[in-house]
């Protein structure tokens, strides 16, 4: 795997995978800026920058921005995490000069015309009542903020309707001002491009950026092993199904933890038809058509959740299933057959998405920001393949304890 890197004078750095036999090329930039950096007043901005940054530069109006790469069969695309902020493209590898060039202006450059402020506004709002209308996404962030209460991680990414009303330009301006920071920002690329080249783009586009350092700290999330206080909510929806969500605190993204606790996660709720859950309550009794597994490390926690819907008269039903398949997990350790499979999914899952080429030049950017290097498939299969069933049982006895688990279910209006 050819992966190359570099530092430019303001601190951006740039990280880059060769591949060639391909013409798509993929790039972005990642930057360590997400919605846990706002303060109580600017809850949703982040969010809002990453619509606000189509809307206009100091030498592009939005319909340039927006019909740049498309006209070309390119395609332009942003998202907003609790801790990052990306834009970035996907484009045939002639264009990538073009695409470059683009997400710099759009990144570094937005002027937030008032207008298209509030334009975006009722964009934006209608986005929040979308997903007020889909309760497993409603479900799944009133669970963290249950989980992350009182902090900044529990807010909603997309803010409030209140606080969505009330930005300004200035705002978005003093946002920025207060969180960007060149040494925190990653332009990451996949693509058949020869890396001196892409230097050289850099050193053009990218060059003219003054360095910046902000000395803002994050909140830190201070309870990093247990929810000292679980908490168990329902509350009564105009829904057909009920909606399950239940999870606690977990390891943070550099605890020696981490991957095990990612393999333990796939067994019992991953992707494959296989996981415990999935067999439990789908194949052997029809409760669900889906359940989900999840775990996702952060700077300085983590957050570990299980999640499904199913018919009300099922509901109590499918949540004692749960508990046995965790009590399973606790008192049971793997067999010799079922690590080495376990190993081998995780293993093929992992090498399989490295295939997606957008998708990995992303992860190489928020690698880069979170653990400062990106490991290649071998040394992860290594450090895999060293875990013992008893390691498994171990963070199991930790992390799967029903008592620190938060529950919050929807269920149907009587």
């Amino acid at each position: 795997m050819s992966i190359y890197n570099h530092t430019l004078h303001n601190g951006i750095r740039l990280v880059h995978k060769h591949t060639p036999y391909t013409q798509i090329a993929h790039c972005g930039f990642v930057l360590d800026i997400g919605s846990r950096d706002e303060q109580p007043h600017q809850q949703g901005i982040a969010h809002f920058w990453e619509h606000m940054a189509f809307k206009g530069t100091q030498k592009r109006k939005s319909f340039h921005i927006l019909n740049s790469l498309e006209a070309v069969g390119g395609e332009l695309n942003a998202y907003t995490t609790k801790e990052k902020i990306c834009f970035y493209a996907s484009f045939l590898d002639k264009h990538f000069q073009k695409a470059f060039e683009l997400l710099a202006d759009i990144t570094f450059n937005s002027v937030f015309p008032e207008n298209q402020i509030e334009r975006e506004r009722k964009v934006i709002l209608e986005e929040m009542s979308m997903y007020l209308d889909t309760p497993d996404e409603h479900l799944q962030d009133e669970f963290e903020e249950i989980i992350f209460e009182n902090h900044s991680l529990g807010k909603n990414i997309l803010g409030t309707t209140e606080s969505v009303k009330g930005f300004k330009k200035k705002d978005f301006d003093n946002f920025l001002l207060e969180n960007l920071n060149t040494q925190k920002i990653v332009f990451s690329s996949v693509g058949n491009i020869d890396f001196k080249q892409i230097i050289k783009w850099a050193e053009k586009f990218l060059n003219p950026i003054p360095e910046k350092i902000t000395n803002k700290n994050r909140d830190v999330f201070s309870n990093l092993s247990l929810n000292l206080s679980p908490k168990i909510i329902q509350k009564q929806y105009p829904i057909s199904q009920s909606h399950c969500a239940m999870g606690r605190t977990s390891y943070d993204i550099k605890d020696k933890k981490r991957s095990l606790f990612f393999v333990l996660t796939n067994i019992l709720g991953g992707y494959g038809l296989n996981s415990r859950l999935n067999i439990a309550l789908r194949e052997k009794r029809g409760y669900v058509y889906s359940v989900e597994g999840y775990y996702q490390p952060m700077q300085d926690t983590g957050l570990f959740g299980l999640s499904f819907a199913t018919d009300m008269r099922q509901l109590n039903k499918s949540i004692d299933i749960v508990h046995k398949e965790l009590k399973k997990l606790r008192e049971e350790p793997l067999g010799t057959l079922q690590l080495h499979q376990a190993k081998e999914q995780i293993m093929g899952q992992l090498a399989m998405a490295e295939e997606n080429n957008q998708g990995f030049m992303l992860m190489m950017g928020k690698s880069i920001l979170d653990d400062e290097k990106i490991e290649s498939l071998p040394e992860i299969f290594k450090i895999i393949n060293t875990f013992t069933a008893s390691q498994l049982q171990e963070v199991a006895q930790e992390m799967l304890q029903e008592k620190d688990f938060s529950m919050l279910t929807y269920v149907p209006e009587v």
